[in-house]
């Protein structure tokens, strides 16, 4: 019945000259929604810990190793605590579009970018951003058929342009499925206009629900080499506001979590 309103007072207003006015804000909400339904698959809490295992293959070898804590809150605000031993007492906070790296060793914070690299492919953006809706503007642009894992799945093509200084790529191509509005794959370009890498998105379940699991990142110039992300565990977990303050971190390097 709601669609058979709707249909009628589209109709209507297009009888008046409102109907393009009308159908681009609804197609913008709905695309907003696809993408914060995107988000909840990698996420999906206000405030989480995310355990995240970063391997590095060549050739289909696995070369390096390296595990990240995660701490993640509104306001695009997250705490990554390196957990390898050959970076033990590391640390990244991410305020906004601001971003440092805290050493051991060092009586100040170090400014840093989010694509400063962290192991092959993955950057700080890619460990510490979980959310695309905080940083980018959406927009529909096709619909088409993808092949994942030898299944044809129909896919909305999605164009998503930063609104931030801080969002870790200029431009997103993102494809998601279009029954459930999971990401399936997306390229990640450069403010060049650069491809930089592509993406693409694997499920599984955490905590008794559909979420991503692993996300394979892919240098199309390096094609032999990969790099996954794969995410272990996502709570919720609120941490002490301290911990997001670059001057507690530095005078606490030692601090665990």
């Amino acid at each position: 019945m709601f669609n058979t309103m709707k249909g009628t007072l589209l109709i209507t207003l297009s009888l008046f000259g409102f109907s393009g006015s009308v159908f681009g804000s609804e197609e913008s909400r709905d695309v907003a929604s696809m993408v914060v339904n995107a988000d909840n698959y990698r996420q999906g809490y206000d405030a989480a810990k995310v355990v995240s295992k970063v391997q590095l293959f060549e050739h289909a070898k696995l070369d390096k190793t390296r595990e990240y804590h995660v701490y993640t809150r509104l306001n695009r605000e997250s705490l990554v605590v390196f957990k390898s031993q050959v970076e033990e007492g590391q640390k990244m906070l991410m305020l906004g579009d601001n971003y440092w790296l805290l050493m051991p060793k060092s009586r100040r914070p170090i400014r840093i970018t989010p694509m400063q690299k962290l192991l092959g492919e993955a950057s700080v953006g890619d460990i510490s951003t979980l959310t695309w809706s905080e940083d980018y503007h959406a927009s529909l642009v096709d619909t088409e058929e993808l092949d994942v894992e030898s299944n044809a799945v129909l896919a909305h093509k999605l164009r998503l342009r930063s609104t931030t200084k801080g969002a870790s790529y200029n431009r997103i191509d993102l494809w998601l499925d279009t029954e459930t509005d999971f990401p399936l794959k997306a390229d990640l370009y450069l403010r060049s206009g650069k491809l930089a890498k592509q993406a693409l998105f694997q499920a599984g379940e955490l905590n008794g629900e559909k979420r991503v699991v692993s996300m394979v990142l892919l240098d199309k110039i390096q094609p032999a080499k990969k790099t996954v992300i794969s995410y272990q565990e996502i709570t919720p977990f609120e941490l002490e506001d301290k911990y997001y303050n670059p001057a507690y971190l530095t005078r606490n390097v030692a601090a665990e979590l």
